[in-house]
């Protein structure tokens, strides 16, 4: 993995800062999937060598995830948008199955990562937890949201950019993945657990990890 070509998309300069002060390459989208799509594809637009593409950041823990607990790591082998789709009186169906899948590469309603780059990250990372990550647009504030999204979709967390940063990327042939480290507990809100400081010290090994070649 070529650390100079890495491009890191966070949603916000906190975020960032870990990675500018490895001496990332860092675009700060805002939050949320259409924000974090219009500036990736900005950033990509015109590039001569297409960067290593790396949606990163904070996230929340789903339940069920016993092995997630706050301050890890998680590598998305899947980024899934969580909420396209329709609720109805029998369930939630997903815009696939519903008969719109988003791309012709999508794996359901996922966008898979690079192989070869979550495997590089990986091996930097080895106390990392892979897993799918899902994209919202709207988090998880109860424990009955949490629990359905976590049955849903099999992810272990959750944020809301991944998804619409690796699509973008894909689209336009670069490579991608998701790297989240956790920052709290989904569900009900006095019992999510924040830690801010944690979270933040694994965001700044997982930039470590990256510029390291």
């Amino acid at each position: 993995m070529d650390a100079d070509r890495c491009l890191v998309v966070v949603a916000t300069d906190r975020e960032a800062e870990p990675f500018r002060e490895a001496g990332l390459r860092t675009v700060v989208s805002g939050v949320g999937r259409v924000n974090a799509a219009i500036a990736t594809t900005l950033a990509l637009q015109g590039s001569d060598s297409p960067p290593l593409v790396i949606a990163s950041g904070i996230a929340g823990s789903l339940p069920g995830a016993e092995a997630v607990s706050i301050g890890d790591v998680v590598i998305g082998d899947l980024a899934i948008f969580a909420d396209e789709g329709i609720r109805t009186p029998t369930g939630f169906q997903s815009i696939a199955e519903m008969g719109f899948p988003l791309s012709k590469f999508m794996q359901g309603d996922g966008v898979p990562a690079d192989a070869d780059l979550l495997a590089a990250i990986a091996e930097r990372l080895p106390d990392a937890v892979v897993g799918p990550v899902a994209t919202v647009g709207t988090c998880s504030g109860t424990d009955a949201a949490a629990s359905e999204l976590a049955t849903r979709t099999g992810a272990v967390a959750e944020a809301m950019e991944g998804a619409a940063v690796l699509h973008a990327a894909r689209l336009l042939g670069c490579r991608a993945v998701e790297v989240r480290v956790i920052s709290n507990r989904t569900g009900d809100r006095e019992s999510q657990a924040w830690d801010l400081p944690r979270a933040f010290s694994g965001l700044a090994r997982v930039a470590k990890a990256v510029a390291t070649d």
